[in-house]
């Protein structure tokens, strides 16, 4: 069943330069719908939209960013809610015990002078009823224990845990009240792989658990290909292909997912490994057309002049591209 869904979702930051208006638009039209009890990734280059778009749907917008059109819809308990309708107490509310968000950095979250613990009693506290801190530090040690890390680092402060532990504890707080959705924004940035590799982990074991959903944000495609069930490619503010990540990496429809795709390393490939030419546009200078089409070789005259839309060409399998259109398949 469907637990989130966008409709022409558009945030665009407004900003005032010097006396002169610009408008950066970092998410463009966006359409997706994200299923209970499934890993749902958004990959691209940095400065695509994707953190842009995770604060949308988690309706942490602050200024200069704005939603200017769309709509944020969540399922809760069989009634469909559009998140930007409701109060601010009620947005309140639906944070962190529908939807929660693991940010980039932990110590953007971890306040480094407060040891973990009364990080966690305070969170607890602030966002349930009728807890006592007691009981919510009890609580957070259940929720330690179950997720297998060491129930000591509730006694530590921040600095005293290495970035990977500080990364899980950070996980563990976003989940520590059962959201039925959570967000993570780079979870695994500025980690080593082996410690990659243990926090991906951890997000699946909870995901598997306690079957609730994970929006992933990442650029590494590897990261994708090992965890996601589905995955949507975004490109200047829109998403440009969707699909099971399993389709999309055998067969790549739109020319820039390709790229994506065959710049990662393979085991035995000693070949010289080829990414998109050229850099990605301005969010607040989009050229006409398709915005790949200056970086595009496959490139012609109708993606110079008209956007294209985001159709389904196979099922469950959606791509934006007029060389599909055409019938000319980008992995050929």
């Amino acid at each position: 069943m469907e637990v989130l869904r966008t409709e022409n979702l558009k945030s665009y930051y407004i900003l005032d330069i010097f006396g002169k208006k610009r408008v950066v638009k970092a998410v463009d039209d966006v359409n997706i719908s994200i299923m209970e009890n499934e890993i749902y990734g958004i990959a691209g280059e940095s400065g695509c939209g994707k953190s842009t778009l995770l604060r949308a749907l988690f309706a942490a917008i602050e200024p200069p960013q704005r939603i200017v059109g769309g709509k944020v819809l969540y399922r809760e308990n069989g009634k469909e809610v559009d998140v930007y309708s409701l109060s601010d107490e009620e947005r309140r509310r639906l944070r962190w015990s529908f939807i929660s968000y693991v940010p980039q950095g932990s110590m953007s979250v971890l306040n480094p002078v407060v040891k973990i613990k009364e990080t966690f009693k305070d969170f607890i506290e602030s966002h349930t009823t009728g807890k006592t801190k007691e009981e919510a530090y009890e609580m957070a040690k259940e929720h330690i224990k179950e997720l297998g890390l060491p129930i000591e680092i509730l006694n530590a402060y921040p600095h005293q845990l290495s970035g990977g532990m500080r990364q899980r504890v950070t996980i563990a707080l976003a989940t520590v009240l059962s959201p039925k959705v959570i967000i993570a924004d780079e979870p695994t940035t500025a980690l080593d792989v082996v410690t990659q590799r243990g926090v991906v982990q951890l997000l699946k074991e909870i995901q598997s658990s306690r079957q609730n959903t994970i929006i992933l944000v990442t650029h590494d495609m590897g990261v994708h290909a090992n965890v996601t069930d589905r995955i949507a490619i975004m490109y200047a503010g829109k998403i440009i292909e969707e699909g099971k990540t399993e389709e999309i990496f055998e067969n790549p429809m739109h020319p820039y997912t390709k790229y994506l795709i065959y710049s990662l390393p393979k085991f035995g490939d000693k070949g010289r490994r080829e990414s998109a030419p050229g850099s990605p546009p301005s969010l607040a200078d989009l050229p006409p057309g398709c915005s790949f089409h200056p970086r595009c070789p496959h490139a012609f005259d109708r993606c110079k002049k008209e956007v294209p839309p985001l159709k389904e060409y196979l099922p469950g399998h959606r791509v934006a591209c007029w060389l599909v259109e055409e019938g000319k398949n980008a992995a050929s």
